[in-house]
């Protein structure tokens, strides 16, 4: 099958690699000419596992290709796949209007029989919102438009798309089913059919479920900490209800980063503000998750005192381990809190190589041991792999002070057999 994968950055350089390795004709379609002069070298714009080598196997066995141009693109592809991120601001707002506009450059080119399938990340009721302008600027072309709600993480993202739990696909008609079907045959047979708005609506509250999840344990976890209890043991009391489940998002750990979980929570409250509608548990969750973000400050000064002057180790810096993402990083943010208490902040991550300029003040190590030594405090802020094989007695013997934060026990197995360690995490009893 012929496909025009349009937006490629993360979702859509994954999507559109994942259906070439599938055996589809992929054309992956950017109006940024430096990131299609990169993808025709197989350097993919940011760094997901095994996406390197899977866009130059489909660039070699000439499967897939990429273009500026919506008119080479577009012509004669069965599918055109919508999968721009959608741009987050510092306060979770979306930028809808950027999608819709590139969506919108389409229109010219789009051929009648042609089925758009919309991943970004957008409120319920945008596809009609795109369907309606499309009827308008192209009338009586009879092009359809469906939504598929994308479910990549970061750092799994091929493994999610090519072996996925299920997919979510709102369509209008019996033939974009079909043909949404044999587009998937490589992958899945599991799909959940549905209306466009149902769709659309799912991912908001599949986003929204998991945020309230992450809160709920957190706040639960707060208040083991003052009273005795483990939250750990809580978590497991829970997750062997039958009602709840082992696979229940009930860890205690950090908030919540980046702006997939709060960009829908963002979306729904404003949806009921729109229409007057008394919602509370919602809005709640980014304002739970916000305070949660201060448990390390917390226990820091706790243990500390006064944070002037002292040298903090910060092992991780990026969003997720499995990326080198560092926008909207809670790492980062503790960082620059820190350095705003006149800390000294030194760092390693294994795939960051250099820090940008308004983040200099961070003193980027070249091994964990490194940025250790001298530290009166230790703090596990991205779980790399990499950092379960570092020796924590050699991390120890060069720190000032042996005090780790590790708020989700990410270490905890290595921490058992040494003593003499202030070992801190979240919902683990004063």
């Amino acid at each position: 099958m012929k496909v025009c994968v349009v937006g490629l950055w993360h979702l859509g350089t994954v999507t559109a690699a994942c259906l070439a390795s599938g055996g589809h004709k992929v054309k992956g379609l950017d109006f940024d000419q430096q990131i299609i002069t990169d993808l025709k070298n197989g350097q993919p714009p940011l760094f997901e596992p095994g996406l390197e080598d899977l866009v130059k196997e489909g660039l070699a066995s000439g499967d897939l290709d990429f273009s500026t141009d919506p008119a080479e693109a577009i012509c004669d592809a069965q599918v055109i796949w919508v999968a721009y991120d959608t741009p987050v601001d510092d306060d979770d707002k979306a930028d809808v209007d950027y999608v819709v506009e590139r969506v919108s450059r389409l229109f010219p080119y789009l051929e009648a029989g042609q089925e758009v399938l919309v991943s970004s990340q957008l409120p319920v009721g945008t596809s009609k919102r795109l369907e309606d302008q499309f009827a308008k600027s192209r009338p009586g072309i009879d092009v359809s438009f469906s939504y598929s709600p994308e479910n990549l993480r970061l750092g799994k993202a091929i493994s999610v798309f090519t072996h996925p739990d299920r997919v979510v696909i709102g369509v209008r008609n019996e033939k974009s089913r079909d043909v949404f079907a044999e587009l998937l045959a490589p992958y899945t047979d599991h799909i959940e059919w549905m209306s466009i708005e149902s769709a659309e609506m799912t991912k908001h509250a599949l986003n929204a479920f998991l945020a309230t999840s992450v809160t709920f344990i957190n706040e639960i976890s707060a208040i083991c900490e003052q009273v005795g209890a483990d939250a750990k043991e809580v978590e497991r009391g829970l997750k062997s209800e039958s009602r709840i489940g082992p696979k229940a998002y009930l860890g205690p750990g950090g908030a919540f980063a980046g702006g997939t979980l709060a960009r829908d929570i963002a979306f729904l409250t404003q949806i009921g503000e729109q229409n007057d509608l008394p919602i509370h548990l919602i809005p709640a969750v980014r304002f739970s998750n916000d305070a949660h973000k201060n448990w390390p400050r917390r226990r820091l000064a706790q243990l500390l005192g006064d944070l002037a002057g002292k040298t903090v180790a910060i092992w991780g810096l990026t969003y997720k381990p499995g990326t080198d993402t560092l926008r909207r990083s809670s790492a980062i943010e503790l960082c620059q809190w820190l350095l705003s208490q006149h800390v000294q902040v030194k760092a390693h991550d294994p795939a960051v190589k250099s820090l940008p300029k308004d983040l200099t003040a961070i003193q980027l190590c070249s091994s964990p041991l490194d940025a250790a030594e001298g530290a009166d405090a230790l703090i596990i802020a991205t779980e790399w792999p990499d950092y379960q094989a570092v020796s924590l007695l050699e991390a120890i013997a060069v720190m000032q002070s042996s005090i780790i934060l590790d708020a989700n026990r990410f270490l905890v197995d290595q921490i058992k057999s040494i003593s003499d360690v202030t070992y801190i995490a979240v919902g683990k009893a004063v």
